[in-house]
C-alpha cells in the first residue's frame, strides 16, 4: 500500500511542475510502427533507445514473451487496432534472449496460485471444460522459433492487410543487440 501512496504524491508534483509537456504526443505513432514485445523489465527502456525511437514514435504492445497465443485474442485485436485505426504501417514482434517464458515451470506457477488461495478444485473445472492450465501457462524452448510462429500468424490472420510488412527480431537484453529473424520485406 506504501508504494501507491508514494506513486500518487510523485504523481501529484509530476503534474503540478507540468513535467508532462516534454512527453506530448498524439495517439497517432510518428513512425507507423506497431511493436509487440515482451514484458521484461530489461526492455522497458533499453529497446525503444537500442531502435532510435522516443515517445510518440510507436505503438508498444507488451506480454509475456511477445507471444501470440491466440488469432483472435487482445493482442492480435491490438495489432489490427494499431494497423487500421491508428496509422500503424508496418508490425514489429520483438522477443528477447534470456526470455523467462523459456524456462518457465508451469508446476510452479499453478503451486504459487494454490498457496496464495485459489482453490485447488477449480484446475479440475478449468480443465473440464477444455483449459489446460499446462498448456496455457507454458512458453517456449527457442525464442527465434517462438518469434516466426508469431509473424506467421499475423502474416496470415484473415483480417491483416497483406501489404502491411510484418518483422521479427530477437534483442539482446543487456547489449540491445537485434538480431532479423524475419525481413518482412522480402
Amino acid at each position: 500500500m506504501a508504494l501507491l501512496l508514494d506513486v500518487l504524491e510523485f504523481n501529484e508534483k509530476f503534474v503540478s511542475e507540468k513535467q508532462y509537456e516534454q512527453y506530448a504526443t498524439t495517439k497517432f505513432p510518428d513512425k507507423k510502427i506497431v511493436i509487440l514485445t515482451c514484458m521484461d523489465t530489461r526492455l522497458t527502456e533499453l529497446l525503444l533507445k537500442s531502435m532510435n525511437f522516443k515517445n510518440g514514435d510507436v505503438k508498444l504492445i507488451k506480454n509475456a514473451g511477445a507471444v501470440i497465443t491466440h488469432p483472435f485474442g487482445s493482442i492480435m485485436r491490438s495489432l489490427l487496432v494499431a494497423v487500421y485505426e491508428l496509422q500503424a504501417d508496418e508490425v514489429f514482434i520483438i522477443g528477447h534472449h534470456d526470455c523467462g517464458m523459456s524456462s518457465i515451470n508451469t508446476e510452479s506457477i499453478i503451486s504459487q496460485m494454490v498457496d496464495r488461495g485459489v482453490d485447488k478444485s477449480l484446475f479440475k473445472t478449468l480443465n473440464y471444460s477444455g483449459i489446460d492450465m499446462k498448456d496455457w501457462l507454458r512458453g517456449f524452448n527457442d525464442v527465434a522459433e517462438s518469434v516466426r510462429n508469431s509473424v506467421d500468424l499475423v502474416i496470415n490472420h484473415p483480417l491483416m492487410d497483406k501489404n502491411v510488412p510484418v518483422h521479427g527480431l530477437v534483442i539482446d537484453p543487456e547489449t540491445g543487440k537485434l538480431d532479423t529473424i524475419i525481413d518482412g520485406y522480402k
